[in-house]
């Protein structure tokens, strides 16, 4: 199950403990702010793309879309999220429990400026009820992220 290798993961930095398991789900940015009593937009939802054959996770605020000018400009490459199947099997996550933490190897992960405007954020945990609150620092430490982006729209202030 990938919220077993997501707690492996974090037990390396003695952050286990760190993972909230909630009875309800927690899939959609909707639910996992409603299990968490904060705002949607500090939901840090993790959508997974198609680059050639590399699979990519892109880390965003919750109430931000994914602009495909943007995306395309920075990628080079017209957004092509990937199928149920195929983030199960590439990334190594579920849809609804996809995040950054403990993906299969060759997974490049991007983290978006929408995310920079807050202090804390919840990613997911590798299940449909699961979080962590990490603060921006934290999550580019333990997402290994390749770099910051700007390919969201509908999130500014």
């Amino acid at each position: 199950m990938s919220i077993d290798n997501v707690r492996e993961y974090f037990k390396k930095f003695a952050m286990e403990d760190r993972i909230l398991e909630f009875d309800v789900s927690s899939a959609t940015v909707e639910l996992a702010a409603q299990a968490l009593s904060c705002e949607p937009a500090r939901i840090a939802k993790t959508l997974s793309f198609l680059i050639d054959d590399t699979p990519i996770l892109i880390v965003t605020a919750g109430d931000a879309k994914i602009d495909n000018s943007k995306y395309k400009l920075t990628f080079q490459k017209k957004a092509k999220m990937l199928t149920l199947e195929q983030a199960e099997t590439m990334i190594g996550h579920a849809v609804g429990g996809v995040c950054p933490f403990a993906v299969n190897d060759g997974v490049k992960v991007y983290l978006d400026i929408s995310l920079k405007r807050f202090l804390t954020i919840f990613p997911a945990c590798g299940s449909s009820n699961s979080a962590i609150e990490l603060t921006i620092e934290e999550l580019e430490k333990y997402s290994n992220y390749v770099k910051w982006v700007d390919v969201c729209k509908n999130w500014q202030e």
